[in-house]
């Protein structure tokens, strides 16, 4: 329960509250780029089976590879692209407590 609740607090509730804080005069376009980082997961459709619980996406999928996290990284050093770059590491975060919690480290 608690991986659940943290995977999709990140995927969800961190997005608002990045919103909220730090984009203040665009607080709505904010939140909906933001919540659109889960677009993401469009690159499950290429794996069999789509959805693997026990499966790390981190480095599996072509959009959560280490080059993609590396781009989304660039992303956020240009005004134009920087709440995309943010929204997309936001959804690697989420992912990422989630393959500690599939490799055992996050009991």
């Amino acid at each position: 329960m608690l991986r659940f609740l943290l995977h999709y607090g990140i995927h969800f509730i961190v997005p608002l509250g990045i919103a909220y804080f730090f984009f203040k005069e665009h607080r709505l376009k904010a939140v909906l780029i933001l919540l659109a980082g889960i677009i993401l997961d469009i690159d499950h459709v290429l794996a069999t089976p789509i959805f693997d619980t026990m499966r790390c996406s981190v480095n599996f999928h072509p959009l959560h590879s280490y080059w993609a996290i590396g781009v989304y990284i660039v992303m956020t050093g240009y005004k134009k692209t920087r709440i995309w770059g943010i929204a997309f590491l936001i959804h690697m975060l989420a992912d990422i407590v989630d393959c500690l919690f599939i490799e055992g480290n996050f009991d």
